[in-house]
């Protein structure tokens, strides 16, 4: 098993399924942060989806922020965070310039 860092406090813990906290307090303690004053706070772990490339399985097209393909009206996968091409004006993922 691996050992990761506890998300709320960084304590080193071993995780079971898909933890995050290494205790239901620091659980509680990151919900509370996160909705302090009747605002909640994006999880800085995920990227927004408005800077998110996805593509459609069936006509392979890109779209960025949009997660339905307006064509084939079916729902795209996430590709990751990106923008869009200086140069082209298509929707670019950070993967693919990475290659």
């Amino acid at each position: 098993m691996s050992v990761v860092d506890c998300a709320w406090c960084g304590t080193k813990f071993t995780p079971s399924g898909r933890r995050r906290f290494h205790t239901d307090a620091c659980r509680q303690a990151a919900y509370r942060a996160r909705h302090r004053n009747g605002n909640p706070v994006r999880d800085p772990g995920r990227p927004a989806a408005d800077r998110t490339v996805y593509e459609c399985s069936e006509c392979q097209q890109r779209y960025l922020g949009q997660r339905r393909c307006p064509d084939c009206n079916l729902f795209c996968r996430r590709i990751g965070p990106g923008g869009t091409c200086p140069h082209c004006d298509q929707p670019v993922a950070h993967l693919d310039l990475d290659s």
